[in-house]
């Protein structure tokens, strides 16, 4: 049975059984404490923790994750992946325990003609907490499962908690026994290589008040509403229906390993080494392509640091099992294929996802080249200083600066004959892991900071937003809050948070900038510097004392009223972000599309999905473009539909945004030419935003350009300002502006053609002096020694005169050359010794990093030629003094 078939079971499933059929949610979806969603419940979780209300009673999803905590370990086991897919049916306040083990026990025993899994109910074990009896009761009396077939296990595995206050309670799994010759008998607690978990059924009965570990916690009270949530390994059931004996060989994974196969001429299952590298290309390649469908771009930091790992790790992977081509290129076309069965959006998105992916391997190619230079430099060092070891911060340098995999290492220094500090490395990484965990961990909790907010809407219902209808509106106080805490007033010049019952103001969302306006009431005035949605339904301003003290409790009415100047702009600048998304398509094609923006009045910016800076040419047609649709007087409308419908429809929703599935807004600029979900405000007509002005563009990381842009006065100002520069140019260099660019390259010339001929006198008269400098020479014992301080000199100076002085000591003699020249508080020190010098034991790197630490500043290089730097020239005629005395200690004199 294909994976896409028994995804498709799942869900029909459950469908009939009267569940709402949830599309996956992006894998960016937006959660303070993750960078990924890494759970098939991590959607639904605003409403298990209560901030939102559930459209439905009971929901079925099959969620895309990805976990990333051991990116290192994957291939390693048969049964844990980077990329993977949960299936689950969820029941807010409907069917509790009965209901779920019942939905469950039909589907995975129900036989494959009727739509069910068809598994032997008997080798299906399940395991209870020890105190869920009633669990364990409904196991034997809907499934009939004999009691030494329902085994107990403690809180570790079987009670489930979110790490933070909320929702708890115990939970139930199923195992499937895969038989004798995976391990001996005995169910889960035995061995759980024989008994395969394929399901985790969460019962949510508890609200917990304190959370200091999975088996530590403080239990509140019982939960208002009880509430299942339910999680299948579509992977695990895949490898088992189909007689496989680890997710990698299932038909989504092992295309994959067969091309590499065929790629690197290796067997697959013939070295255990091998396998493991093949696991890693098919994991790691089909995780790459969902995470860049989903919208994420290779990066150094987050989201994009994940990816590029992942593709990097691919690449090299198949470098160490021989292959040193293009590897993406071969493939990720045969993952393609295989996602695209559930996944059509990986077909329809291909350009893009191949352009971002295949640049990303350029980008490893020219790395492995500089890495390799910056290895062989350390290597030597480690030979020289008579080592044979490289340095676990010499390794971890390699891998989190320059992306170097630390296994590339093994095999450089292998081939190098040196050995690896593989525990001080591993030891880096486990310090860079517990920051990264501790500064997630310090963002958790961030969902209970709502709860106030949550208390609020509970007790008055959601604000009446009209955004969209007026631009002041009467309203009542509901709230003021200081520092998160209930407060009945600010005095002069305080800030707090005021929830009214109404309001006008727009509240930052979808890369708009919210409202900026005043609040007043019985003569005193609020000046608004925010407004947010801390969670849905509720609008929350943050305000500021300007004119009077603020008393709640007087009951008057409160007038709220945004400013029309700042309003208008600010539909110019959103506006305007759709016209030039839709002229970026335009130009550039439709596979540039939008993975984030941020507007306020008079001013955009735009990041979009590209691998290459444009062109003038093709700002200048980005920019065209926008500025004809402006002429058009295109209409702007807007209309509310459902998610499915406006995907048939053609808007564009964009990468890591969450939407409404029943309800969602699109907004057209000009019909099809530009449609979008969006909830922001905007023009009725095109020609409304008054101009658009695109003034620059520029990577924001790897695979991501973000161009910038003013609409409106803004956009006129700007205009305004180059006309006026141009007016003073022309002044100056007395010319029209038609001969503007001309005259300026002119002199451009002439300048560059000056400072040639500068800089070529003062080499000249830098090396006039070689001679003189070079006749300076002492001996120490048979080596002539020249320390000189060359005042006002930088650091290509002192190494032209350094090298050129060394060739003008006496031949036939050891000789070597030590300058030091202080120039704009800088001390830079180069040192040059002969072949002669050299054989007698002088080396030019020893004497530069012996002096430099003088200088304030270190140093190093070769034998022949070495150089270094500093900050403290107080101590120049001290280093050059300790040259002599190192050339003597290094020939005996």
């Amino acid at each position: 049975m294909e994976t896409a078939e028994i995804r498709r079971r799942f869900v029909a499933h459950f469908e009939r059984h009267g569940h709402t059929v949830v599309p996956s949610a992006s894998l960016l979806l937006d959660d303070p404490n993750l960078l990924f969603v890494n759970a098939g419940m991590v959607p639904f979780k605003p409403y298990f923790l209560g901030q939102e209300t559930p459209q439905w009673d009971r929901a079925t999803s099959v969620q895309k994750c990805v976990r990333t905590l051991d990116i290192e370990e994957v291939g390693k086991t048969t049964r844990h992946g980077t990329f993977f897919q949960m299936c689950g049916n969820f029941s807010f306040g409907d069917y509790f325990k009965e209901g779920a083990i019942r939905f469950a026990w039909e589907l995975v025993t129900g036989s494959q003609d009727d739509g069910g899994y068809g598994f032997d109910p008997e080798k299906i074990w399940v395991t209870v907490l020890p105190s869920d009896t009633e669990a364990k009761q409904l196991w034997h009396e809907i499934a009939g499962l004999p009691y030494e077939r329902i085994q107990e296990r403690g809180l570790e595995d079987n009670y489930w908690n979110m790490g933070v206050p909320g929702p708890g309670g115990p939970c139930s799994e199923i195992y499937i026994d895969r038989g004798p010759e995976y391990g001996p008998d005995g169910g889960p607690n035995a061995d759980e290589d024989r008994f395969l978990e394929i399901w985790n059924l969460v019962f949510m009965q508890e609200s917990l008040s304190t959370v200091r570990s999975k088996a530590d916690f403080d239990v509140e009270g019982p939960l208002p509403a009880k509430n299942i949530d339910t999680g299948m390994g579509l992977e695990r059931v895949a490898y088992l229906l189909q007689g496989k004996d680890n997710l990698y060989e299932i038909d989504e994974v092992f295309p994959v390993i067969e091309k590499a196969s065929e790629l690197t001429g290796r067997a697959y299952g013939a070295n255990a080494e091998d396998d493991v590298r093949f696991r890693v290309v098919a994991d790691h390649v089909r995780s790459a392509l969902m995470l860049i469908n989903d919208g994420v771009t290779p990066g150094n930091e987050a989201r994009g640091y994940v990816l590029r790992r992942l593709l990097r790790r691919a690449v090299r992977s198949m470098r160490l099992l021989g292959y040193d081509g293009h590897a993406l290129r071969e493939l990720m076309p045969v993952s393609r294929d295989r996602m695209k069965l559930s996944y059509p959006e990986v077909e329809t998105g291909w350009e893009r996802i191949s352009r971002v992916a295949y640049a990303e391997e350029e980008t490893f190619r020219k790395t492995l080249e500089a890495g390799t230079q910056i290895f062989d430099n350390a290597a030597a060092s480690v030979k020289q200083s008579g080592g044979s070891v490289l340095q676990g911060a010499q390794a971890f340098a390699l891998h989190d600066t320059y992306g170097f995999p630390i296994d590339l290492t093994l095999e450089m220094a292998s081939e190098a004959g040196l050995s690896v500090d593989e525990a001080g490395f591993r030891a880096l990484m486990a310090e860079q892991r517990e920051r990264a965990k501790a500064d997630a961990k310090s963002k958790k909790g961030q969902h209970a900071d709502t709860g106030v907010y949550r208390g609020i809407l509970d007790e008055h219902g959601p604000t009446d937003w009209l955004a969209y209808e007026t631009l002041e509106t009467e309203s009542r106080a509901l709230a003021l809050l200081v520092g998160g805490a209930p407060a009945t007033g600010l005095a002069a010049g305080e800030v707090g948070e005021l929830v009214l019952d109404r309001t006008p103001f727009y509240a930052e969302s979808g890369g708009q900038a919210a409202d900026a306006g005043i609040i007043e009431v019985d003569g005193v005035r609020l000046e608004v510097l925010d407004v947010q949605r801390p969670v849905r339904g509720l609008v929350v301003h943050q305000v500021r004392v300007v004119d009077g003290e603020l008393a709640l409790g007087s009951g008057s009415p409160l007038h709220a009223q945004v400013d029309p100047e700042w309003r208008i702009g600010a539909r110019q600048a959103h506006s305007g972000t759709h016209v030039v998304h839709a002229a970026l398509r335009e130009v550039l094609g439709p596979t540039a599309l939008q993975s984030g923006s941020y507007n306020r009045p008079g001013y955009l910016r735009l990041d979009f999905g590209w691998t290459t800076g444009l062109t003038p040419g093709q700002l200048k047609d980005i920019e065209e473009v926008s500025n004809r649709a402006l002429r058009a007087d295109l209409p702007v409308s807007w209309d509310y539909m459902t998610l499915p419908e406006a995907k048939d429809w053609g808007a564009i929703a964009l990468f890591g945004e969450t939407y409404d599935e029943s309800k969602v807004r699109v907004v057209e600029i000009g019909g099809p030419w530009s449609r979008e979900l969006c909830g922001g405000t905007h023009v009725d007509h095109s020609s409304q935003i008054g101009t658009v002005v695109v003034t620059g563009e520029a990577s924001v990381g790897s695979g991501n350009r973000r161009i910038e842009a003013y609409t409106g006065v803004e956009g006129f100002a700007y205009l305004a300002r180059e006309r006026d520069v141009v007016h003073q140019l022309t002044g100056l260099l007395k010319t029209q502006p038609d001969d503007l660019v001309g005259r300026v390259g002119d002199l451009v010339e002439r300048l560059k053609a000056a400072e040639k001929e500068i800089e070529r006198a003062r080499v000249a008269q830098l090396l006039a002096a070689a001679g003189q400098v070079a006749a300076s020479a002492t001996k120490v014992g048979p080596v002539n020694v020249v320390a000189h301080r060359a005042d006002g000199a930088g650091g290509g100076d002192v190494r032209t005169l350094a090298t050129d002085v060394r060739g003008r000591l006496p031949q036939g003699e050891p000789g070597v050359v030590v300058v030091v020249g202080v120039a704009d508080g800088k001390v830079a020190v180069v040192a040059a010794a002969n072949d002669l010098a050299q054989e007698r034991g002088v080396s030019a790197g020893d004497l530069v990093r012996a002096v430099a630490p003088l200088l304030g500043g270190k140093g190093g290089g070769k034998a022949d030629v070495a150089q270094g730097g500093g900050t403290d020239a107080s101590r120049v005629d001290e280093a050059l003094s300790l040259v002599r005395t190192e050339v003597g200690r290094a020939v005996g004199a």
